[in-house]
């Protein structure tokens, strides 16, 4: 999509695994704070391109694991500058944004009046301290023909599980935009072997995930790579707490106790990501679901498949935690009212799906989209946190994909730390039905992975999955032309040292107006 200038850039990034601050430049304030530690500790980060601008974020903390990161209750006046080259010689757009405390001093910069289909780079400016330099890019306009668009789809962080080395990996494949869906920070502790540690408890306050996030992102290879390009995200559920759904928490607290949690959570994410103020919380939620689209090639439709769940179905019976569910045993199951994305979610998609002109449609989200039983059938026993567990809110969403005349529907999902490649049919269960588009599951960045007996399984007992495996940690890399999409699993020889190198454990592709996968 870009030029081999642009090219070479990310190959320096890639190498440095960080951005250095270019010289000084002309700055519209020079306030009078001084900083005894860098305050641009947790680097910088660009989101949301569209053809006229880009979000740019930034976090003053000059002590960021300290509680407030080292910052009083005065809000600071932060300069920005966005330039048409890396020198910051021609100078695009500037002004001046203020890190309030009550958004522990993060700053969400909503650039407008740039150039279509170009590289831009930006920095920051606070008191006597400016930022590292950061490069992003403006969307094509819509409508228009451009030939190339190069995807990574990244998930399921767990800082103690490993090194995020996979950052640096998928800056080398230099692509045009990281999407992640989810599970970027994880609120607890768990797993085997730990390579490093949070250094704290499980996360219940503001002040506990503000810290989560400062530490991951304090990680080297994963600020080089908001700083590269732009990211699209939503959260998965260890955002707030190990698979909740709605206001229901794992394990079932109190709805007003968890409702402040999970708010507390939510407002540490949006002040931690490159988001848009429009999706700043409020007292009622967080709107996360939106639409990206380059050009006349991709558009994505960025999903929320947490917050307005229904309750999951049979999680509590006769006093005990159950996940995992056999049809006969649970009628809740099957009812129609339970939804995964909430009505007027539902009615959005539908509604964006129907106005579509892009060539592919890439809906990314968090959980496991394709019919998966495991036992073998007709016996219907199912995994329930994803989309398993809502079989009604799934059938409607294949009618959708059915029906609103989106060209070439792809799902990108996360959560289960594992590969696996799939087919989506009109009836989930019936691969006689027709196929109206493709899952592409991303393995883990770090996290460690389920059983592999539980992916021998998925493989054996659904004929609509064509892989499954978590034997790697790793991510996905898209590459979108007009005629094909072509998916690398992208596999990590190790997370447990500071390099890595990498192998494509499989590849697969998907033509254009021919549902489903070609290896």
């Amino acid at each position: 999509m870009f030029d081999p200038k642009r090219r070479d850039t990310l190959r320096r990034l890639a190498g440095t695994a960080g951005i250095a601050a270019l010289g000084a430049g002309p700055w519209i304030v020079r306030a009078a704070t001084h900083f005894a530690h860098d305050p641009f500790s947790l680097g910088v980060a660009s989101g949301y391109p569209t053809p006229s601008g880009v979000v740019l974020w930034t976090r003053l903390a000059p002590e960021p694991l300290a509680r407030d990161g080292g910052m009083s209750n005065a809000s600071v006046s932060v300069s920005w500058e966005v330039a048409r080259d890396e020198q910051f010689r021609q100078v695009a757009r500037r002004g001046v944004a203020h890190a309030e405390s009550r958004w522990a001093h993060s700053v969400h910069v909503e650039v407008e009046g740039l150039e279509p289909g170009r590289e831009y780079w930006y920095r920051f400016r606070a008191g006597d301290a400016r930022s590292p330099a950061g490069r992003t890019h403006t969307a094509p306009r819509a409508g228009d023909s451009i030939q190339r668009l190069r995807l990574a789809i990244a998930s399921c962080q767990q800082y103690e599980h490993g090194y995020f080395v996979a950052y640096r990996r998928m800056l080398e494949d230099q692509p045009d935009v990281i999407v992640h869906v989810g599970d970027y920070i994880y609120e607890l502790s768990w797993g085997d072997n730990l390579v490093r540690s949070h250094g704290s408890g499980e996360c219940r306050s503001l002040a506990d995930y503000r810290a989560r996030y400062a530490l991951y992102r304090s990680d080297a290879d994963l600020a080089a790579a908001h700083a590269a390009c732009p990211w699209l995200v939503t959260w998965d559920d260890h955002e707030v707490d190990n698979d909740y759904g709605g206001l229901i928490s794992e394990n079932n607290d109190d709805p007003q106790t968890f409702a402040a949690r999970r708010a507390a959570a939510y407002r540490a994410y949006y002040e931690h990501m490159p988001l848009p103020m429009s999706m700043a919380p409020t007292d009622s939620g967080m709107r996360l679901y939106t639409t990206s689209t380059f050009g006349d090639l991709v558009s994505v439709d960025v999903l929320d498949e947490r917050q307005y769940r229904s309750a999951p179905p049979c999680r509590w019976r006769n006093g005990a935690l159950n996940k995992r569910v056999r049809a006969e045993e649970c009628p809740e199951l099957d009812s129609t009212a339970a939804t995964m994305l909430g009505t007027t979610q539902e009615e959005w998609l539908g509604a964006r799906l129907a106005k579509s002109r892009a060539r592919w449609n890439l809906l990314a989200q968090g959980v496991v989209m394709t019919y998966v039983t495991e036992a073998r059938r007709p016996a219907r026993y199912f995994w329930t946190d994803s989309w398993n567990g809502y079989p009604a809110a799934r059938a409607r969403l294949m009618q959708q994909l059915r029906t609103a005349g989106a060209s070439n529907p792809v799902v990108l999902s996360g959560d289960i730390h594992s590969f696996v490649a799939a087919d989506l049919y009109l009836d989930p269960a019936d691969p006689a039905t027709p196929c109206v588009g493709s899952e592409l599951v991303t393995s883990s960045l770090t996290s460690q992975p389920p059983d592999e007996g539980l992916l021998r399984k998925y493989r054996e007992f659904n004929p609509n999955v064509r892989l499954a495996t978590g034997k790697a940690r790793g991510y996905l890399r898209l590459d979108v032309s007009p005629g094909a999409l072509q998916a690398d699993l992208v596999a990590m020889d190790t997370v447990r040292e500071r390099d890595s190198g990498t192998s494509v454990l499989a590849s697969f592709a998907i033509e254009a107006g021919e549902p489903g996968l070609k290896p």
